[in-house]
């Protein structure tokens, strides 16, 4: 009798199927140093123009392909659980590529440190920044659990239901659950040989930054106690930070390209340190 995999690699995506096959070709059988039987790769599509269903069917026979829900990331990682059949999963995103050692990295450290039930792995970017309209969400010494690169026990994931759906947008799904955990009594270690690249994107413009503010606001109502931290405040100091510390040296480094995004975030911050002054003094009177 087969036994089931130690992982469950489980990647949301959606209309990026070029970005995904990249993502696929890290996790390939030979290129992850952990051996092939331990371990299983799930893509949960949430695709409705297209898919990749065909796509991983020709050139990925080892993937298993599912539909997803189409109600957002946290909902559509929520799927591809669903479906698992590993001990661990293991969350990453289709515009991600992963190390070679980046699932040994994990299983060395699920026998080592026995106690811990969650990690969270190395996030680092490709290249050196390029412009003032690049992101990327790195994470080289932990803190973060960021959605797309970390592990965790699939008994406890359950048990947490998962990611909340609430969040229907790419924002604040992963630092709720994170709070969760914490408030849960269970501490999250973070592997540095879990490693895996975040290649630099662009910032998406005034439609993710409205997602982002809205992603806030349902976290503050989930965790009004976050409001404490979370408040006008917070989002000046990112604004005053952001301005003097990237986009002002930027704006000479990179000869001003990129410049119009990273105006678009500071405005975007400015109307957060509005509305959430608003929010905080109506609650106060």
């Amino acid at each position: 009798m087969n036994q089931p995999p130690l992982f469950s690699v489980i990647i949301p995506t959606y209309h990026r199927n070029d970005l995904l096959t990249k993502c696929l070709n890290c996790l390939a059988p030979g290129v992850q140093t952990l051996p092939t039987e331990q371990y299983e790769v799930i893509v949960t599509d949430d695709g409705s123009q297209t898919t990749a269903e065909e796509m991983i069917r020709q050139q990925y026979p080892w993937v298993k392909w599912v539909a997803g829900p189409r109600r957002g990331p946290a909902a559509n990682r929520n799927n591809g659980a669903k479906f698992a059949q590993g001990e661990w999963l293991a969350f990453t995103d289709d515009d991600c590529l992963a190390d070679s050692q980046w699932l040994e990295g994990y299983a060395e450290a699920i026998i080592k440190e026995v106690s811990y039930l969650v990690f969270e792995g190395r996030v680092y970017v490709d290249r050196p920044r390029q412009t003032l309209a690049e992101t990327s969400p790195a994470n080289e010494s932990g803190g973060y659990l960021w959605s797309c690169n970390f592990a965790i026990k699939k008994q406890l994931f359950d048990y947490l239901t998962g990611f909340d759906e609430r969040f229907p947008y790419a924002a604040m799904e992963d630092v709720d659950m994170k709070l969760r955990l914490t408030k849960a009594g269970y501490e999250i270690l973070f592997i540095k040989t879990a490693s895996l690249c975040h290649p630099w994107r662009n910032i998406r413009g005034w439609k993710e930054f409205k997602q982002h503010q809205k992603s806030t606001f349902i976290y503050l109502s989930i965790h009004p106690e976050e409001s404490q931290r979370i408040n006008s405040v917070y989002y000046l100091r990112f604004l005053l930070h952001g301005f003097l510390k990237s986009t002002l040296p930027g704006i000479f480094k990179f000869s001003g390209r990129g410049i119009w995004p990273a105006c678009l975030q500071h405005i975007a911050f400015l109307q957060m340190v509005i509305l959430l002054f608003k929010k905080q003094k109506i609650s106060i009177s």
